[in-house]
């Protein structure tokens, strides 16, 4: 009776959980459904019927689509190359021994600890030194150094990786470049799926760095036409509710795509341990 009890409190208390991380999305997408006037009467838990029309005022607005094709650009790129340099660097500092790598690596995990916000000065001089504001290049190169991939993706390693796996293949004849391809990559699926999502969020939801650096209105991204949406005294909330509320669906999709791969490199590292 006392183990049945307990079951029940876990349960219940997980639903609570639940209902607490749902709540918010949910009054999102209502919201995305009433009208201006009625989201100004106060806090709305009811789907309403005017979806569409907001969708219209956003549409009018601005132009959402390609806000949706500036973001897909930038996050893309920028995913793709934090997780395939992240991994790379990961790999080297896993296999290779060398005087400066407890220094590396102290460095990398002090990097972690600053906020990206304190750069941004340096990075905007640097941008204009090198003639690229206003362009993509500027939030799509510094991806390339992500010390939050590093430092996952090398954890990873020192539980997944073996050694007399990669010391085979090395006989075998295999090079350094095959073994980073053939081997580190294909078994770092679960950690690289797992800071796929992170890194894509972050970048989709990144709003600070775009404001700085994006002078153009057909360049800015999704988050900065938001924005743009809040102008004067009367805001339209519907329109800027409607944005918000379609502009997480490719996390949405992200996180469908990959969850299985982390939940199975989660087990087979599991197990393996």
């Amino acid at each position: 009776m006392k183990k049945r009890v307990s079951i029940i409190l876990i349960y219940i208390l997980l639903i609570f959980l639940l209902l607490i991380c749902v709540f918010p999305f949910y009054i999102m997408i209502i919201n995305a459904t009433h009208s201006t006037q009625e989201l100004y009467t106060g806090l709305q838990i009811i789907p309403g019927r005017y979806f569409f029309e907001n969708m219209g005022h956003l549409t009018d607005s601005v132009n959402i689509a390609r806000g949706f094709g500036n973001s897909f650009y930038v996050s893309i790129l920028s995913t793709a190359l934090s997780i395939y340099f992240g991994a790379m660097t990961a790999f080297g500092l896993f296999e290779y021994k060398f005087k400066l790598k407890k220094l590396i690596y102290t460095l990398l995990m002090v990097s972690m600890m600053v906020p990206g916000q304190l750069g941004i000065i340096g990075l905007f001089r640097l941008s204009r030194s090198l003639n690229i504001l206003d362009t993509y290049w500027p939030l799509i190169l510094p991806s390339v150094a992500n010390s939050s991939t590093i430092f996952f993706v090398y954890q990873y390693l020192n539980i997944a990786m073996d050694d007399d796996l990669l010391d085979a293949a090395r006989i075998d004849g295999s090079t350094e470049v095959e073994l980073f391809h053939k081997f580190v990559l294909p078994l770092s699926k679960p950690s690289l799926a797992t800071m796929a999502i992170f890194n894509f969020v972050a970048y989709w939801n990144n709003f600070f760095t775009p404001m700085i650096l994006l002078f153009s209105e057909e360049k800015f991204t999704v988050p900065l036409i938001v924005n743009n949406l809040n102008n004067g005294m009367l805001q339209d909330l519907g329109a800027m509710s409607a944005a918000i509320a379609i502009s997480i669906l490719p996390i949405i999709i992200l996180y469908a795509v990959f969850s299985k791969a982390i939940t199975e490199g989660m087990m087979a590292g599991a197990v393996k341990g």
